[in-house]
Parts: structure tokens; sequence; C-alpha cells
């Protein structure tokens, strides 16, 4: 039976939506139907179509006890808005409804476990936060939740936990037909997040399992958003860690993202690391999640956003707030991660313009390159093999005062991604440098660009910077600029929907 909140919450977001344009949103980011959107919830493959939730809060574009918000789409690039899925309406979960999984169950009903937050005094007069699991089920478009809820409270961690961090279920199914998830969790003392790992027969009744990973001070403080799979013959967490020390050119973000490649241990139920990476090197991402597509890729997807520039980077009296990043297909390739965007984005692709060996130094534009919705793919080598460029960059949403900019240094092998010239006027997050493999200045870049955003693939995937820019979308300029002789090849096409 639908809730109140819920049936208010459905009302308020259909009635309000339509006062959204598509032009005044990503072309083909999923952004949130009305008000707030952050971390990506319940990515799963459901009825033949993509679904995703996400954290979300109607009724204002700051943000607010959190819903999950719901959109499907059959190629993970056009999105079709469902009501909201649940929202926080009972006694265990009214301070909000928290991050969370979804898988099917074998009689064909969709399951979620998200995160359940309700306050409760202290022995010491404060009162904090109780974080909980629950469960809800329904059928791709109305959740019931589960009477028994909360389904795992502290009750059911290890001795030690701290009530205050218990969250981020990822939930999915073994192929002996068992269930598993792993969560995040602090010790009491707040010494450092965790990952627990828990083990269901029907994906209702749990039960602990192991202390999957601990963090031992070498990646922040607390933890978020866990995921865990199998690629390559590799076993991959995903994490998303508060506070971290950057380490050289790594986790500069403080809250960022952290890839860890391994193998799971079956008999101790632990994971041991073997190699560790940032996921994104940009401005703006995290809390990324993965579902297994159908035909087998491993697809990615993450908020695309940082929280220490919710406040001050956005659209001035925006009526939505947050975005996804473009979905992602992973690999494992010599030990480290490879980020590619999906294949179904070239089926977007019109307008094509190209040009070969452009050779040029200082500062050129090319016919029939520019645009705010554009695939953009540039081979960079230098122009004179005894005497390499000193600096490469190319600038996109330009106009005569405002521009962001991809630059490249080959003798320190430096990519920059900077937006201090986008339009923002306050003292904000606004470059990150990521140290890329380069022989001889020679550099492969592709060029993402949203309405709001730029992503950058390095050498096809190796390395992926992301950022948001709210420019004014008039800004549509691209140039190239050049510290000595370069030689470029240059595709760029238009995406539209």
């Amino acid at each position: 039976m639908t809730s109140q909140t819920l049936r208010d919450a459905r009302r308020y977001e259909e009635a309000m939506a339509q006062n959204i344009t598509a032009q005044e949103r990503p072309e083909f980011h999923l952004s949130p139907r009305v008000g707030w959107m952050n971390d990506p919830n319940g990515f799963s493959y459901y009825k033949d179509k993509f679904h995703l939730f996400y954290q979300y809060y109607p009724y204002d574009s700051q943000w607010g006890p959190m819903h999950w918000g719901h959109a499907v789409s059959e190629d993970l690039l056009h999105w079709e808005y469902l009501p909201a899925a649940i929202a926080p309406d009972m006694p265990y979960d009214y301070v909000g409804c928290f991050s969370g999984s979804a898988l099917e169950l074998p009689d064909g009903q969709q399951l979620f476990m998200y995160t359940s937050v309700r306050k409760e005094a202290q022995p010491d007069g404060s009162v904090r936060d109780i974080q909980t699991q629950s469960l809800a089920v329904g059928d791709g478009m109305d959740y019931e939740k589960d009477v028994r809820n909360p389904i795992l409270t502290v009750e059911d961690m290890p001795k030690n936990s701290s009530p205050f961090d218990f969250r981020d279920p990822k939930m999915w199914k073994c192929e002996d037909g068992t269930y598993r998830c792993v969560m995040v969790n602090n010790r009491m003392d707040g010494t450092g997040g965790r990952i627990l790992l828990y083990k269901s027969a029907d994906g209702y009744n749990w039960e602990f399992e192991s202390v999957m990973l601990s963090n031992d001070g070498s990646f922040g403080k607390m933890w978020e958003c866990p995921d865990f799979f199998t690629l390559d013959g590799k076993d991959v967490v995903l994490i998303s860690p508060q506070d971290m020390l950057p380490k050289g050119f790594e986790y500069h973000n403080g809250d960022g993202t952290l890839c860890l490649i391994g193998k799971f241990d079956e008999e101790t139920k632990t994971f041991i690391p073997e190699k560790d990476q940032a996921v994104d090197y940009g401005i703006d991402y995290y809390a990324m999640q993965t579902v297994e597509a159908p035909d087998g890729r491993r697809i990615m997807i993450g908020w695309m956003q940082n929280w220490d520039t919710c406040a001050n980077n956005r659209i001035p009296k925006g009526k939505w707030f947050g975005q996804m990043s473009l979905p992602r297909e992973l690999s494992i390739k010599d030990g480290r991660l490879i980020q590619k965007p999906v294949r179904e984005l070239e089926n977007l692709r019109t307008n094509k313009v190209e040009y070969k060996n452009v050779a040029f130094e200082d500062v050129i534009r090319l016919d029939g390159v520019s645009g705010r919705c554009v695939d953009m793919e540039i081979t960079l080598r230098p122009g004179d093999a005894q005497d390499i460029y000193k600096k490469f960059a190319v600038r996109f949403a330009q106009n005569e005062t405002c521009h962001t900019a991809v630059s490249f240094r080959p003798y320190e092998s430096i990519l920059k991604i900077d937006r201090k010239f986008s339009g923002s006027r306050r003292a904000i997050i606004h470059q990150r440098r990521s140290l890329v493999n380069s022989e001889n200045g020679e550099l492969k870049l592709r060029l993402i660009l949203d309405r709001y955003s730029a992503e950058i693939f390095v050498n096809d995937g190796e390395h992926v910077l992301t950022a948001t820019l709210y420019t004014d979308l008039e800004a549509d300029g691209i140039s190239f600029f050049a510290d000595g002789k370069v030689e470029m090849d240059v595709t760029r096409y238009e995406l539209r929907k």
C-alpha cells in the first residue's frame, strides 16, 4: 500500500517536472526528475530494461530527507522517469531511505535493500542517526517495504561496530542461487571503515559472514558505497573513501574513489588487495555502482559531483541539481581498471568532422569543431621528434570570457583539467592533475561533452577525468593551443538523442 508520503512526492514530482524543459537538462546524462540527486542506487537490469534509482529529494535542489528516484532505459542514454520508488515514511527510516541495491528474485519480483535511518537518544544526552538495513519488494513500479524491517541492525554486526556508520548494501546473486551482500561499517572508536560480507539463501534472511576488508588507514577514514565483482579473471572492490590524503597523483579529492584489484579468498571470506588506483582523476565523481548487462559487460555509473562544491558550483536558481556520469564499460588490462564510454553512445553520433595531420603551434580553431554536446577524439604527437612541444591544450565551452581546458605537458607526462575560467565566481575546486602514460609526447584523448559536464578518457580508458561546468550554453567554442610544434588528428561528432 502506497503511503501518503510517497503519494505526495509522486504528485509533486509529476507536477513540477513539467516546468523543466529538455533544453534545461543535460542531453544524455541522467539528472533528477526534479530537485536534488546524489548517489546511484539499485543499478540493475529488470524486465528488459536498465533500472537506475538514485538518492533523491524532490522538494528542493538542496539535500533533504532521502527518497529513491527512479528512471529506466533500454540503452543507458535515453532515460524515462518513473514515479519515486520509496520515501521516508516509516518509524525506522523517517530520517531517510539511503543508498542500496536491487536484484531480481526467482518469483520475478525485484528486491531492494537500502539503508534506513532514524534518530535515537544516546546515554550522553545527544541524539544520533542510527543506520540499519531494510528491504522492499516490487514489480518495477511500486514497492512494498518488508514488515520485518529493519532486517539488519547493530546486533548483526561484529563486536565494537558503530550503529552510526552502517550503510550502503550492494547485493548480488551467486552461481549456486544464493545471495551475498557487502556493506560498510565503522569501528565504534571511529578508527576506519571496513567492508562487511553477508549471505542469504533467499534474499530476505541475511546473516553476517566476515569482515571482508578493513581500512588500515591507507585510504581515508570511513568508506562508502562498496561494490564487489569479478572482472577478467580478477576480483575487484570499488569504494568511495572519505577524508583521503593524496598519494602522488592519486586520491586528491578528499571524498574520492578507490579501485582495489586482487583476490577473494573463499576459505577466509576476505579480500586480498594487490593493486590500487583512483577510479576517476577529475573533480566530480563519487559513489559509483555497477551492473552486469545481459551481454556480460560490467557497466559502472557514478554521481557526477563533488560534495565539497555542491553549494557553489551549480546553475543559478536551478530547478534540479546533480547528474549521473556517462555509463562506462569496465575491463582490466595490465593490472589496471580500464573505463570506456558505453558503446551505445556511438549511436548518438552525427555530423562527423575529421582532420588528419594538423600541424600547428600557438592557437588554432578548426572549422566545424565546436559545440557543447560533442564526442571528440584527438590523437596527439610532436611535430618535431627532436624538439618535443612543451604544452598542448584543448579549450572548450569557450567564448570571449569563459573556457574550460584540458592540458598536457609531455616532459612531466601530466594531464590537467582546469575550469577556473568556466564562469565560477567562488573559491572552489577548479583543477585536477593526473600522471598519464605517454612516449615522446604521444597521447590519445576522447572528450565527451554534455551541456554541463566534461569526461576525458585518456589512452583508450587508462585514466578518466570528470568535471561538471555550468558555463552559459552559448559558450560553445573549441580551440587548440600548443607551445611548440604539434601534429594531431581530430574527429568530432555532435551527440544528439
